[in-house]
């Protein structure tokens, strides 16, 4: 069975924003190795959007660029919209029954899958359906933006925490 994972960088403040802060070179080959070894990704339409962005082959990316960009067009997408009618390659459209269509993946499949965007962990988070949030927090004060938690804040126990490069703590969460 599969666990789903939701897991964003955040400000100290609680803001999700990823024109506001980037990862450092550790952080970014910890996503590349994160997202070589995940099952498959989960977004609703305004993240998937933002991600086709690695769809395309940019001629200033280095290496860490391409190997990222490698590793999300190998995994599975699943993409939850009821405006989209089309999406990319390795993706397909989750149009309909959001929780019949997630708790059959979960079901189906084994390993971790990737949660992406506040507004689809809100729904997932309502139903149950959310194994583990991550927090990537970074030393940045937003002061507005887009909340990591869209709805109100389930209870949460913590599980482990670790520091990343230089800066960034990651903080892991279940379902208390």
């Amino acid at each position: 069975m599969a666990k789903l994972v939701f897991g964003m960088n955040q400000s100290l403040d609680g803001y999700v924003d990823h024109t506001a802060f980037a990862p450092d070179p550790i952080l970014f080959r910890h996503f590349i190795e994160a997202t070589q070894r995940q099952a498959g990704s989960v977004y609703g339409r305004h993240m998937y959007e933002i991600m086709r962005y690695w769809d395309d082959d940019h001629p200033e990316w280095d290496a860490d660029r391409r190997a990222f960009a490698a590793a999300w067009r190998n995994q599975p997408k699943w993409v939850a919209s009821r405006s989209l009618k089309s999406v990319g390659p390795n993706a397909s459209l989750v149009d309909g029954d959001l929780e019949g269509a997630i708790r059959k993946l979960k079901a189906e499949r084994d390993g971790e899958i990737e949660v992406a965007g506040p507004d689809l962990a809100r729904s997932l988070t309502d139903l149950g359906l959310i194994d583990e949030y991550v927090i990537y927090l970074h030393p940045v004060v937003l002061g507005h933006g887009r909340p990591y938690f869209a709805g109100p804040r389930p209870p949460l126990r913590l599980m482990a925490n670790d520091r990343i490069g230089e800066d960034v703590i990651r903080l892991v969460y279940v379902p208390a």
